[in-house]
């Protein structure tokens, strides 16, 4: 009923303990008040964050350093509606925001993809029937491209030089319509994509050949609600799921020497091929010869029974928010 937005600190990594868990307790710097559902948010820039609302508006919201306030920087008033912006409850959800400062790029429950600048009070640019389906999430493919994906599992390229409000290309899932939820591309090899829906499957995609993923993986029971590669170590992949687990997809080394830790997921091991060491690291998430070696896959969090809804990954830090209302962080990823 009532939200807001949060910014927090969690001190400085020397106060971390033996376990890897922070000694004391998190700071709550500043809140404010935020209308609607939070949806999606990401940094902008190092004070301003893009956040995306289930009334179809999008607002920039500034961090204060100097005296940790929040204030509402710029909002686009329903920049995602069903009927007309100006009927009172014709918004619709916001469901995706991605920034590449100083652009913003939305999308919705309309089917609706605009692109902001931070600046400008009006749209740069607007694709009103991009999709005639929900688009769930939406990232960046090159500065002048950004990729979707919709509730019928479809993933689509636009591109912003184009006039035309058509994508330049499509891609599909085999069989049965299952929606993608979350999107992301690999930090260095940008023609390979993750993509993870309802179905809780993992689908890595490469953009340059054929209209099909080049690998499916099973993976979680229930939806996949994010999935993101390691900015800058991307032969490690990270995604989270209703069924409460976060999992951890490790391609960086030759793991068949290694136990597996996959069984206390629930489900039986799966082996993931692997490219041989003196390729490049990325051929791992697009070979399929199995006879090579495996992926490891951990669940980072074995116990846990609520959904993880979002996660984010930076250096050896992991942060991610479930439906206990807590947000954890694990500071040694690669411990």
């Amino acid at each position: 009923q009532d939200n807001r937005i949060s910014v927090w600190s969690f001190g400085d990594l020397g106060n971390v303990g033996l376990g890897g868990d922070y000694q004391g307790e998190p700071q709550l710097l500043c809140d404010i008040r935020h209308n609607g559902d939070v949806m999606d948010m990401q940094f902008l820039d190092q004070e301003r964050i893009v956040v995306a609302s289930s009334t179809g508006t999008v607002t920039v919201f500034r961090h204060h350093q100097s005296n940790h306030t929040l204030s509402a920087n710029h909002r686009w008033d329903k920049a995602h509606y069903h009927v007309d912006q100006d009927t009172s409850c014709g918004g619709a959800a916001c469901t995706g925001v991605i920034c590449n400062k100083p652009e913003i790029v939305t999308v919705g429950e309309d089917g609706r993809i605009n692109l902001f600048r931070a600046d400008q009070k009006d749209a740069v640019r607007t694709i009103d029937n991009a999709d005639s389906s929900t688009l769930h999430a939406v990232t960046f493919l090159r500065t002048t491209e950004i990729l979707t994906v919709n509730s019928i599992g479809q993933l689509k390229i636009w591109d912003f030089r184009q006039q035309k409000n058509e994508p330049s290309q499509i891609f599909s899932l085999t069989g049965g319509r299952v929606p993608l939820h979350c999107v992301d591309r690999h930090p260095n090899q940008q023609y390979i994509v993750a993509t993870g829906g309802q179905d809780g499957m993992l689908s890595i995609w490469d953009i340059r050949q054929g209209t099909v993923p080049v690998s499916l993986l099973n993976a979680h029971e229930a939806e996949m609600w994010e999935v993101h590669f390691h900015p800058s170590n991307p032969d490690h992949l990270f995604t989270c799921s209703e069924d409460g687990s976060l999992w951890h997809w490790d391609t960086s080394t030759d793991v068949s020497e290694k136990p597996s830790f996959l069984h206390q997921g629930g489900r039986s091991t799966t082996y993931v091929p692997h490219s041989t060491i003196n390729q490049s690291v990325v051929s791992a998430w697009l070979s399929n010869d199995p006879t090579k070696d495996r992926m490891e896959i951990t669940n980072l969090v074995p116990n846990q029974t609520l959904s993880v809804n979002s996660l984010d990954v930076l250096g050896p830090c992991l942060v991610y928010g479930t439906d206990a209302e807590a947000i954890y962080v694990n500071r040694q990823l690669f411990a």
